[in-house]
């Protein structure tokens, strides 16, 4: 029985590390078509276009599968990612991003899994494991080495720092807001009707976006629809099928492999060779994703004896 039960356990964290790994993929991309688009489009503007893509695919799929609505148990938790994560995030973010670097933002939005880790330690009881602590630290430590080794080096605006610390706070609490949700909906509800309320939140950036679609070049409005169906409609689909089948504060780490990613990805696409520094960075990163996600050694038979009673 127990060791049925583990390795049910062992597949089910593979298909959960699987997800997890496609949804790091796409987020990684996805600051490389933010890069591309946030020239020619405003920071509510870019996340409604994205938003609209992703409802739209998202949308037809729900469709197709003829999948109901949500129980409503669910969705207190829905509306509450929906509005932090979907909506305020995105519009933090590239709000945030006009007024700091890129490596100083993100040193700031890596903020967001420490978030993770504690509001679900506290709220959703899944306690602090020390393993988890301690990958996290590490990871963290890589993510500022990276931001270090890209930032430009100029003096970072208050108010874009303060912007990139709201949308790491949105996102730890969207995340946590989510995990509740999956116990009365599947990954697919969750994430489409929170994708739905956070393209209501942006609405009012619906004449911004109008103005500035027929001036922008093709090539940025492909980038946003690019961002809309992958790193949105694919990335969080397949972060809230790992979410359903691992703690939150686990998914919050796998989330630091992110840094590590964008600099293969810009040095593949973008010809950006990364200096040393970046490297070590990316790769301290990594090596604290695999420590948070390694489970404690079991003690051996002749130390557990030794621990029995006489």
């Amino acid at each position: 029985m127990d060791q049925t039960a583990g390795a049910f356990r062992t597949r089910t964290d593979r298909r959960a590390l699987a997800a997890a790994s496609v949804t790091v993929a796409m987020w990684a991309s996805a600051f490389v078509s933010i890069r591309a688009s946030a020239e020619h489009f405003g920071p509510g503007a870019l996340a409604l276009g994205r938003l609209l893509t992703a409802s739209v695919a998202l949308g037809a799929v729900l469709l197709v599968k003829r999948t109901p609505l949500p129980p409503r148990q669910a969705w207190p938790g829905i509306m509450a990612s929906g509005v932090l994560w979907f909506g305020l995030y995105m519009v933090a973010l590239n709000w945030g991003e006009q007024g700091v670097d890129a490596g100083t933002a993100a040193m700031v939005v890596n903020i967001g899994p420490l978030v993770i880790a504690l509001l679900s330690g506290w709220m959703l009881k899944e306690g602090f494991p020390p393993m988890l602590l301690a990958g996290m630290g590490v990871s963290f430590a890589g993510a500022v080495v990276v931001g270090m080794s890209t930032s430009k080096g100029g003096a970072s605006s208050l108010t874009g720092v303060l912007l990139c610390l709201v949308a790491a706070l949105a996102y730890g609490a969207g995340v946590v807001s989510q995990k509740p949700a999956l116990r009365y909906a599947n990954p697919l509800q969750v994430t489409t009707y929170g994708c739905f309320v956070g393209t209501v939140c942006t609405l009012p950036f619906a004449g911004q976006l109008l103005e500035q679609l027929p001036r922008a070049p093709l090539s940025a409005t492909l980038n946003m629809v690019y961002l809309g169906l992958f790193p949105t409609a694919l990335a969080f689909t397949t972060w809230t099928y790992a979410l359903s089948r691992t703690t939150a504060g686990k998914m919050g780490a796998t989330t630091y492999a992110v840094p590590a990613v964008v600099v293969l990805i810009a040095w593949a696409l973008l010809d950006e060779v990364p200096g040393w520094l970046t490297l070590v960075g990316g790769a301290i990163c990594l090596g604290g994703v695999a420590v948070s996600r390694s489970r404690p050694a079991r003690p051996t038979k002749a130390v557990a004896a030794a621990k029995q009673p006489a």
